[in-house]
């Protein structure tokens, strides 16, 4: 697992291989992944967009941004959590994503950004 705190948010993220939907032969190797944000701090915050960067060992760099996160813009009170699960697909066995979270502190309207620690996605049957 993989943690990171910002501002005491508190970002944890688990990948899985998601082999039953995966097509290695094929170049398709989906990655499903869940991830927990928990707010340490004492002010009410929203997490209004994310911006991801996707590395796949067989494709350039890709970028992703977008409201929310799937279909949600949660607010998160002091000692709260929001846990969602989501996706990725890679033409190669290995990869990694990292990003950043824009938030919005509801006390004071100020905007800040919240890091997504980097997870690895490796196909379990090409490690050594």
């Amino acid at each position: 697992m993989s943690t990171a705190v910002t501002h005491d948010i508190r970002v944890s993220v688990l990948s899985h291989f998601e082999a039953g939907q995966s097509a290695p032969n094929e170049g398709r190797f989906l990655f499903s992944y869940r991830i927990t944000i928990a707010n340490r701090g004492q002010r009410t915050v929203q997490l209004l967009h994310r911006h991801w960067f996707i590395a796949d060992s067989l494709a350039p760099l890709k970028e992703v941004q977008g409201p929310g996160v799937v279909g949600a813009v949660p607010i998160l009170g002091p000692g709260e959590q929001f846990t969602y699960t989501s996706f990725c697909e890679l033409r190669s066995s290995m990869g990694r994503m990292h990003g950043l979270y824009g938030m919005r502190n509801l006390d004071d309207g100020r905007h800040f950004e919240v890091v997504i620690p980097s997870f690895e996605l490796h196909y379990p049957y090409a490690a050594n």
